[in-house]
């Protein structure tokens, strides 16, 4: 019996009802396109109830034995403290399995994983969302051979809702209360009911995965998510980003070089600071702030006072940093300035394209409603068919000659997969070469 059909026979865990919605006549959700369908079924508690949270070598030692011992898939969440802490550490990891049950480990007090990510290194992890997670599970030595995205899985699949709350619900019948997603994942001891929500979005994971790989298999889908999944598990971690400072919101405003320093040397200078104090950026300063430091200029402490963002509430030594940072930008000289706009690789931005080559945006044209017909017919998002990104690029530059091959392997020079190729190369053809 699985963990949703023991949790449907357990009374306690649920107040009504028990059977899926229906979505129109989706297989995954059970019952025919017009029959009514009971009200989805609240899951209140874990099936073994809230599991102690692991924070010593000992009670690690017994979780890695105890998942080494277990079978199948491992479902595997962390949660993180953005918003608060300064970039994005691991707080809290959950894992469920069978033979195992769940498991809530503290990355804190237990910051090398790799033991037990050693003892699962064969088993398929189970995510949902696996990109966002990933990267601070390799942080504590967790990292898969194998993954399976329930995220991923639903968007393939054509769920026009594809967060794990409303996966759950329509996949499954059950509603999983989603109100502790955004809290401070950081604060010791974490209160019980944030426990119990944490435990519960492993409990029917693997549930939810093995209802979509069915589906994805009746869609004809199945190769193209392992595909998918394959890529996400296998890929290096990604780069630093260059010239960070540019992602500050509201830099559409900023025009002038020497704004465009202030912006550089006050998120610079935050950022420093955030990171020694271990708390958000956002917290020290905000990005609207900068911006107006930028546009005003302001020649003294008096002067930045006035502006938004720094207000009656900072203090004057808070006030003199950023007074100081903006006085270093203005001495910079124009060599050491920043120029407008990043350095771009690859084709112009499409809005240019009319200008710059008629010819190739109307290729750019004809390939994205290509492209989005064909989405519209697998039913699934664009951006999944393929990204807009190697459209443009093949479109910028077509090979030469235009042909099924050319095209093929243009699209794998830009990272598209196998299924991506076979169903996107026909309608790049026909873009390309009219």
């Amino acid at each position: 019996m699985t963990d949703a059909q023991e949790t449907a026979a357990d009374s306690s865990l649920r107040t009504t009802g028990g059977a899926p919605p229906d979505d129109g006549g989706s297989s995954v959700t059970g019952a025919p396109s017009g029959v009514p369908t009971p009200e989805p079924t609240p899951l209140l508690e874990p099936r073994e109830g809230i599991p102690p949270v692991i924070a010593d070598a000992e009670s690690l030692a017994r979780v890695i034995a105890a998942f080494d011992a277990g079978s199948g898939p491992v479902a595997v969440d962390a949660e993180r403290a953005s918003g608060y802490r300064y970039g994005q550490r691991a707080y809290l990891v959950q894992l469920r399995r069978q033979g195992a049950g769940s498991a809530l480990i503290d990355p804190v007090a237990c910051p090398d994983l790799s033991g037990l990510g050693e003892a699962l290194a064969d088993a398929e992890w189970v995510l949902h969302a696996a990109t966002q997670d990933l990267p601070c599970l390799r942080e504590i030595g967790m990292i898969p051979s194998r993954i399976f995205d329930t995220e991923l899985a639903g968007r393939l699949a054509g769920f026009p809702r594809v967060g794990l709350g409303p996966m759950v619900e329509n996949v499954l019948g059950f509603v999983l209360e989603k109100g502790h997603s955004a809290v401070d994942w950081s604060t010791r001891p974490l209160p019980e009911p944030w426990l119990r929500y944490a435990a519960l979005d492993v409990e029917l994971l693997v549930d939810l995965r093995d209802a979509l790989e069915k589906e994805l298999d009746r869609q004809g889908k199945l190769e193209w998510a392992r595909q998918e999944f394959d890529a996400i598990a296998s890929a290096p971690p990604a780069e630093p980003r260059k010239e960070p400072w540019r992602r500050t919101s509201g830099m559409h405003k900023v025009r002038r070089r020497r704004q465009l320093g202030v912006v550089r040397e006050l998120w610079e200078t935050r950022d420093r600071i955030a990171q020694r104090r271990d708390v958000s950026p956002g917290k020290v300063l905000s990005d609207a702030a900068i911006v107006e430091a930028a546009l005003g200029l302001p020649a003294n402490v008096h002067a930045l006072s006035a502006l938004n963002g720094f207000g009656h509430r900072m203090g004057r030594r808070q006030l003199e940093q950023w007074q100081a940072a903006v006085d270093r930008a203005k001495a910079l000289t124009e060599s050491q300035l920043p120029q407008p706009g990043q350095s771009v690789t690859g084709p112009p931005p499409p809005r240019a394209w009319a200008d710059k080559d008629p010819v190739a945006a109307a290729r750019l044209s004809a390939a994205r409603a290509g492209v989005s017909a064909l989405a519209e017919r697998l039913n699934m998002p664009q951006e999944n068919l393929i990204t807009p990104d190697t459209v443009r690029r093949v479109c910028w530059e077509p090979p030469k000659p235009v042909d099924p091959d050319s095209v093929s392997a243009a699209l794998a020079s830009h990272g598209a997969r196998p299924w991506q190729i076979d169903q996107v190369t026909p309608v790049l053809v026909a873009a390309l070469s009219a």
